[in-house]
């Protein structure tokens, strides 16, 4: 098996490890929202805090990638369909099924993993044109003021 070949399977055990990650980083922020607001705006609050560690874990640690204002723009979209599962999982859980709203989004983020990596991946790794590839680090470096 050839470097080429075994990349996916690297890329998608890293996936799997930044996953486990942000489903902490998620799971802990969603507790401590939910001690001030409902459920669901917890959920959607802690994901959206969770997704943008997501993408810088998976820019250098998964896909090995520097990290370019457009592929941060376009991430959320590797996340749609995540969040479109596990939110309807949530809701189908706790209102439907009656389970608790405390381990809710754990089970409802295990059927979203598989989508969110082919649409993750296919993001991550689409080359950048000219204008949209300056990546976050650069533009920064050329706002802060020198002395």
């Amino acid at each position: 098996m050839t470097l080429t070949a075994t990349a996916p399977i690297v890329q998608m055990v890293r996936f799997a490890m930044v996953g486990a990650v942000n489903t902490g980083t998620y799971y802990v922020c969603y507790l401590l929202l939910l001690k001030e607001l409902p459920y669901l705006a917890a959920h959607i609050l802690a994901f959206c805090l969770a997704m943008v560690g997501s993408f810088f874990l998976n820019a250098y640690f998964t896909y090995r990638i520097r990290p370019t204002w457009r592929k941060f723009l376009l991430f959320p979209l590797t996340n749609a369909a995540n969040f479109v599962i596990t939110t309807f999982g949530v809701y189908a859980l706790v209102d439907l099924a009656h389970f608790s709203s405390t381990w809710a989004p754990l089970a409802a983020a295990v059927a979203a993993i598989p989508i969110t990596f082919v649409v993750s991946r296919t993001i991550m790794l689409r080359p950048d044109n000219r204008q949209a590839s300056e990546s976050l680090g650069e533009s920064v470096a050329q706002t802060t003021p020198t002395a």
